[in-house]
């Protein structure tokens, strides 16, 4: 079975990991132009959040 982690970065997007890849980033500042991938909208509207991480 993959292992998969959710890595949600400090002021920035939530990184998927799957076997130690990242197959995805996704937006969630909600500026993103690109939903609900991440189009780097976070550092323009100056978006703050903590990082956190969790294995599903």
């Amino acid at each position: 079975m993959a292992k998969i982690i959710i890595k949600t970065t400090e002021n920035g997007p939530c990184l998927v990991n799957v076997d130690g890849k990242t197959v995805a980033a996704l937006c969630r500042c909600g500026a993103s132009n690109n939903k609900p991938h991440c189009d780097g909208s976070h550092q323009k509207i100056g978006f703050k959040a903590k990082a956190t991480e969790f294995e599903v």
